[in-house]
């Protein structure tokens, strides 16, 4: 399982937080059970997962891409599940979302001697 460094881990978070965020309405404000809990173990996962993630990666860089991760999956969820509307101007966001993901990542510091 090579692919589960850094990058990896944090792909996993991103999908966790996804995950996460499309129960948070069905919670009802944490009072109803198990939306709740299903919320809480993936919020934590997702912490947890991003946690793994900068003990490689930069922290600056985990948590730019993670919050890039969940704010595409939210806006696609809403699209694709909720029927929201997906304008051009909100396409070109998410492109502009996507191409800072991207440069993050091609301008990835190398990692330090320690």
């Amino acid at each position: 399982m090579t692919w589960l460094n850094g990058w990896g881990y944090l792909l996993l978070a991103g999908l966790c937080e996804v995950l996460y965020a499309t129960i948070i309405p069905r919670t009802e404000g944490f009072t109803r059970l198990w939306p709740s809990l299903y919320c809480s173990f993936f919020l934590l996962l997702s912490i947890y997962l991003l946690s793994l993630s900068v003990r490689v990666l930069p922290m600056g860089l985990a948590y730019a891409v993670w919050v890039g991760i969940g704010t595409l999956g939210i806006v696609l969820y809403g699209v694709l599940v909720l029927g929201e509307s997906l304008g051009l101007l909100r396409s070109l966001c998410l492109v502009m979302i996507v191409a800072g993901i991207v440069g993050l990542k091609l301008v990835e510091p190398a990692p330090s001697a320690a």
